[in-house]
């Protein structure tokens, strides 16, 4: 059992150290069914309160991949490809994020958006979660380390947010 410390609630909290693809497939999955829910929004609020919530979500994933996983796995696999790849694409997330990002729901082009920008997660997440993960538990990462790290920054980031 590991203790990190909150910045929100200002503790220390107990916590279960997990591998860092485990912590990264649930984002993923975070994300996955908040565009699900997206999708059976009826109303402009709740468009608007999931839109905040995915790019919330998507933009900490985002930076702690890049901070923590990515420089790691790079040097683990001496990778010339797939980080740099993944990070390209993040990029391209960041637009995306950057063009609904606090924007009120107008109807179709904001829906035509968020459509994009799963799809565009959705391919993201398969080439990490099929080639990079296997790939990273293959090496000599200490991936509960690697977990702690990137746990312990997403809670400051979302502190930072809130």
């Amino acid at each position: 059992m590991t203790t990190l410390f909150n910045k929100t609630t200002k503790s220390a909290t107990p916590y279960k150290s997990q591998d860092a693809t485990t912590l990264l497939r649930a984002d993923h999955k975070l994300v996955s069914g908040l565009f699900e829910d997206y999708e059976k929004a009826s109303t402009k609020a709740m468009k608007k309160k999931l839109v905040r919530k995915i790019c919330m979500e998507l933009s900490v994933h985002a930076q702690v991949e890049e901070e923590i996983f990515y420089p790691a796995v790079k040097q683990a696999l001496k990778d010339n490809e797939l980080v740099p790849e993944a990070t390209v694409e993040h990029a391209t997330l960041k637009s995306l994020i950057a063009q609904v990002d606090g924007f009120e729901p107008d109807g179709e082009m904001l829906d035509a958006k968020i459509k994009v920008l799963q799809e565009y997660v959705k391919h993201h997440v398969k080439e990490e979660q099929d080639e990079m993960f296997p790939k990273a538990k293959a090496t000599k990462l200490d991936m509960l380390e690697l977990g702690d790290m990137m746990t312990a920054r997403k809670l400051e980031l979302i502190a930072d947010r809130s």
